[in-house]
Formats: structure tokens, sequence, C-alpha cells
């Protein structure tokens, strides 16, 4: 039986923003495909040289959660084995960029936006900038402990990295002057001389390290138009992982808005549904880039793979405190009615309506959309593959439906022009 067009009892979006922040980390980790905690260890070494240092615990923990988001400008897999495979390469500024054009608009992490930018700046380099001279200690911190930890990269897998430790450090004295500020490396030898430094990068000490940082200072409730300027930024980062994929995100969300306020779903619940499509990606940063790109049809190991996304999605968002019902229903958009769908082979009556109006504008979406190797389809050609897959017993009908009788509104709410 499938489930009625009923929605839930509503409550308003309510989440700490940090916390939110601190989930979200984990999606630009899901990068390393592999190796999924480089932005952790780079926020727990900036720490661990702030404390060294002297630094007061707000400065430190800024320089926590500047290591945690200094990557946000990277979603392809390519650019990071760039990040762990070489020391410096042409084109490391790139990503540096696009980092500062995400977090500039953003007030709450407004003041990451410089050291993000710089943070591929080499010193010798930077002091010529006439950037502030804080910011620009900020910055080179973390391009620094961002170098220590793809010289340590090498050596995570077999724990091994406490036999190299000696060797990195030298490295990174070699640099004083022309890649670092000296004080900084200074710093950072001083704190990196124990043992400890190095076993807080192992991965049960990592999970501990970050739940601390959570737990320092006060709970910071964000407004749901920061919740979703949020979103939006994150929704950016996983659309630029592929030409294929350009605008789906925020296509997505707009349309399942639409689609949820044309049925009768409480605001608060199309609030939380935005999200939910803005964010319903977010493990797709875990394909590497020649799957998500591949112009044929994927075999079955690399189906496997994309598979997992939704999944990935789930786990990430299920962290977050006030965002339960937004993890599920962005992370059921590929079950299907029968149950055949993935990654949890929902029936019908487990899906909640919410996610049956995400899975429909996910599909229209992807059809009204221009592609690298097509056109998207006109409105009546969108209407017909909806309407066949409900033929199929594979969309909800009513959902279409709605779909249908708002096809106008519904292309407009599909294809938005994302400002560049």
């Amino acid at each position: 039986m499938r489930a009625p067009i009923t929605s839930p009892a509503p409550a308003e979006v309510q989440a700490d923003l940090r916390h939110v922040i601190y989930a979200l980390s984990d999606a630009l980790d899901l990068v390393g495909i592999d190796d999924v905690a480089h932005g952790k260890r780079v926020g727990i070494m900036a720490a661990e040289c702030a404390r060294q240092m002297g630094l007061d615990d707000t400065a430190t923990t800024f320089l926590f959660d500047l290591g945690l988001l200094h990557d946000i400008g990277v979603s392809s897999t390519h650019v990071h084995q760039h990040l762990v495979g070489e020391f410096d390469w042409a084109g490391s500024q790139d990503h540096a960029i696009v980092g500062h054009r995400l977090l500039a608009g953003f007030k709450p992490l407004a003041t990451m936006a410089e050291p993000i930018r710089y943070h591929h700046t080499r010193w010798d380099k930077l002091l010529a900038t006439g950037v502030d001279p804080w910011v620009a200690r900020q910055a080179n911190l973390i391009l620094l402990v961002d170098r220590v930890d793809a010289l340590t990269a090498p050596y995570y897998a077999s724990n091994t990295m406490l036999l190299h430790k000696d060797a990195i450090r030298e490295q990174i004295r070699q640099r004083a002057g022309t890649y670092f500020d000296p004080e900084l490396v200074d710093g950072f030898l001083a704190a990196s001389r124990s043992e400890a430094f190095w076993l807080l990068l192992e991965p049960r000490s990592i999970q501990c390290y970050l739940q601390d940082m959570l737990l320092r200072g006060e709970r910071c409730l964000a407004s749901f138009e920061e919740l979703k300027h949020l979103a939006t930024i994150f929704s950016c980062i996983v659309d630029a992982k592929s030409p294929f994929t350009a605008e789906h995100s925020l296509g997505v969300a707009r349309l399942s808005r639409l689609l949820a306020e044309k049925i009768g779903v409480s605001a608060s619940n199309c609030d939380k549904l935005e999200i939910a499509g803005l964010l319903h990606d977010l493990g797709k940063l875990r394909v590497p880039d020649e799957i998500l790109d591949k112009p044929a049809k994927l075999d079955p190991d690399e189906r496997m793979i994309i598979n997992a996304h939704s999944f990935e999605t789930f786990q990430i968002l299920r962290n977050i405190d006030g965002f339960e019902e937004i993890s599920r229903w962005a992370a059921y958009h590929h079950e299907e009615p029968d149950g055949s769908g993935y990654p949890f082979r929902l029936s019908a009556e487990a899906m909640p309506l919410e996610a049956r109006i995400l899975r429909v504008a996910d599909i229209f979406q992807a059809m009204a959309q221009d592609r690298p190797y097509r056109q998207g389809l006109s409105a009546a050609e969108v209407v017909a593959f909806l309407e066949k897959l409900v033929a199929d017993g594979r969309l909800d009908g009513e959902i279409v439906a709605v779909a249908r009788q708002w096809i106008v509104p519904a292309m407009a709410a599909a294809r938005p022009n994302l400002p560049h």
C-alpha cells in the first residue's frame, strides 16, 4: 500500500551552527576516497601548534575550524591527489580562490575567507601581498600543517608516522623563511617533538579530539536562512565536482519545495525539504571523478560505488542534532516503491512523503537539465518520462500528477541560474 499524501506534525529547523559545520566537514574529507580525515588532521595540528605558541582558546578554536574547512574549494578527486601527493604544484591556488568565494558572503564564516584564499601562498610571496599580518599567519599556519599532512600521508595506513616524524620535521625546518614563517616553524617544531602530537592523528584519536572541540564554547542556534546558505555552499561544492551535475542540487531543492507547497506540506517541513534537496548528493564527493564523468554505461563495480553515495549522505547528516528528518529524506532519494531502490531497499509504506517528493524532483531535474552530452528534455518529454516510471511502479503517481499540473513553474524551478 502506498503511503498517503500527508505530512507529520511540523517542527522548525533548529541546529547548532558549529555542529552542522563539523558534520559537513566530513563531506569535504570524502574527496580523499580512501583517506577521509585530511581536514581534521590539519585542524588538530593547527590547534596543537596554536596552544604551543600560547594562543587563547578563541584563536585556537578558530584555527581548528579553519583547518576543517580549509579545502572547501576542493571537490575533484584529481585535485585531492595533488594535495596529498605533491608539496607544491601548478594550479595549487585554484581551490583556494574557490573557497574564498564560497565563504566571503556567508557572515558566520566570512572571517575564514581570507586565510583560505592564501593558504597555498608561500610565506615569502605572502609578505608582498599586503594582507593583514594576522590573516597572513593564519593562512601560513594552515599551509604548514597541510604540507605536514601531505608528507605524512604515505605512512598513515601502515601506522608508521612515528618512524618518519624527524625527517618530516626537518623538511619543514628547511623551508623556514621561504614557504613558512620562521616563528610558525619554531612553534610546529616545538609542538611536534612529542609522540602525542603524531598519535593524535590516528583515527580513534581524531574522533575524540573532534568531540572535545565540539564541547567548547556556547551553542549557536542557526536560523533557517543561515542553514540554507550553508547548505547552498555545500551544494555548490558537490555540483562543481562534475560538468554533468552542475546546478543539480539547487534545482532539486527548489523543485522539491515547489511540489511540497503545492501538495500542502507544512511551511517548516518545506524548509527542511529544501535543505535536504541541497544536501542530498553530498555522498557523491567520495565518487572518483572518472566514474562520475563516465559517458558510457557503468560496470558493476562502478555502479556499486555510485550506489553508496546516498548512504554516505545519510552518515554525514544523521550526526546533526535537528537534522533527523532531513537526513532520511535526503538519503532516500534513490529508494523505489517496490523496494528495489538503494541503499536501504525501503518499501513504499516506509517512505515519508517528503522523501517521495525529493525522489520525483531529483529525476525531474536530471531530465530537464542540459548536460554536456545532450540538451535538457522539454516539459512534455519530462512528463512522459516521469509517467512511464509511474507505470513501471518506480515513482509516486500522485506527486507526478502535481508536477504535471504545475509544469511551467516546475520547469523554471528545475533549471535555476546559479550566480557565478
